[in-house]
């Protein structure tokens, strides 16, 4: 019952930008921290944003910090990831991830998702050209 549904990806030039959504449903939205995570051929999957569940708190990693701005509305159950100065190494699948805020905080999210215990969408693909 409970659905994790991206949406927005696309192909875009070195140096665009997109905005990835990503909807909840069956699940209590505001109990969750959510966070994006992508997965290249060859490469294990890296969580490149995580957001506590009021939105006050998130995680960046070097390789997105100050390019990419991950949000949430919780009134319309939708997490969100803007990617501004996009290269081609940001080529990926990228995929949305849910966990019970007393599960992971959201640090931990991204940097050793218990799998178990995540809820993960499909993914939607982003390619960057140079």
């Amino acid at each position: 019952q409970v659905q994790v549904v991206e949406s927005g990806g696309g192909l875009v030039q070195a140096g665009g930008s997109l905005r990835l959504s990503c909807t909840a449903s069956g699940l209590s939205f505001d109990d969750y921290n959510m966070g994006w995570f992508r997965q290249a051929p060859g490469k294990e999957r890296e969580g490149v944003s995580c957001i506590s569940r009021s939105g006050i708190s998130t995680y960046y990693p070097g390789s997105v910090k100050g390019r990419f701005t991950i949000s949430r509305d919780n009134a319309k159950n939708t997490l969100y990831l803007q990617m501004s100065s996009l290269k081609p190494e940001d080529t990926a699948m990228y995929v949305c991830a849910a966990t019970r805020a007393y599960d992971s905080n959201e640090y931990d999210l991204c940097a050793r998702p218990r799998y178990e215990k995540t809820y993960w969408g499909q993914g939607t693909q982003v390619t960057v050209s140079s």
